[in-house]
């Protein structure tokens, strides 16, 4: 028997299959404009790369904000207590996950036993998460992807506002002032490394510090959370399907 644990995120939808022992599969797809049809197609596509059968499903756990659209599920749990599950499962030594997706940010310290004791989240507005940064690329023009090779080595330009709005406004004035892409890069990683600052420090970071969401990709950020925080991040293959992996966990 496995167990299924899908996270629909605000824009990517990630699935994971747990045997009891290890995680056995994942999948990803862009969430759309459905959760319930991408939660279904990812479903179908666990079953076939897993080769198995719903008959051998022990339990399907969903979490995300797209949760409540997925009807089959047998279990719905945040993705507060899925990061937490899925972070231990990890590294049992991990104590602050920081997890930044396309909409919204959060900060959780876990104990000993992997439980979570604190967490905060920053779901008011889009600033320092990965639709922010889309926005950003999109103003520069280049992939979302390449943010992250451009800035590095780059003396950060000076992004002062972090609403979407006025730092996009921002960006486009930059460019029309001939200022490189390379230094819009930096600075636009830098602001978000200074907010996702801000959030740490009010719930304060203890090592092992584990880095998740789909903007856990972009490398620079990265060094920059560790000058930053001073501390370790650690973060793997296996940071964007955080959510799905502790709710297949839960889901056993």
């Amino acid at each position: 028997m496995i167990s299924i644990g899908i996270d629909v995120g605000s824009i990517a939808a990630k699935i994971a299959a747990y045997d009891g022992e290890k995680i056995i599969g994942t999948a990803l797809l862009p969430t759309g404009w459905s959760p319930k049809s991408v939660g279904e197609q990812l479903l179908k596509e666990i079953l076939e790369q897993t080769k198995t059968s719903r008959d051998n499903i022990k339990s399907i756990v969903g979490t995300g904000y797209g949760r409540v659209s997925l009807p089959f599920v047998d279990k719905k749990v945040t993705e507060i207590t899925c990061h937490g599950k899925g972070a231990y499962y990890i590294d049992p030594k991990i104590r602050t996950v920081i997890d930044i997706g396309g909409q919204d940010s959060k900060v959780i310290k876990l104990n000993e036993k992997g439980m979570v004791v604190d967490f905060l989240m920053n779901d008011k507005c889009a600033a320092g998460t990965g639709r922010f940064l889309q926005v950003m690329a999109n103003a520069l023009e280049v992939d979302i992807d390449d943010l992250s090779r451009l800035a590095t080595g780059a003396e950060p330009a000076n992004i002062s506002s972090m609403c979407t709005v006025f730092a996009e406004s921002e960006v486009v004035s930059l460019v029309a002032e001939g200022t490189p892409k390379e230094k819009i890069a930096a600075g636009l990683l830098q602001s978000v490394c200074n907010k996702t600052y801000s959030l740490v420090s009010k719930v304060g970071v203890e090592d092992k510090v584990f880095f998740s969401g789909g903007v856990s990709r972009n490398e620079k950020l990265g060094e920059l959370l560790e000058e930053k925080l001073g501390v370790k991040i650690v973060s793997t293959k296996e940071s964007q399907f955080l959510g799905a992996i502790g709710a297949a966990i839960i889901g056993y």
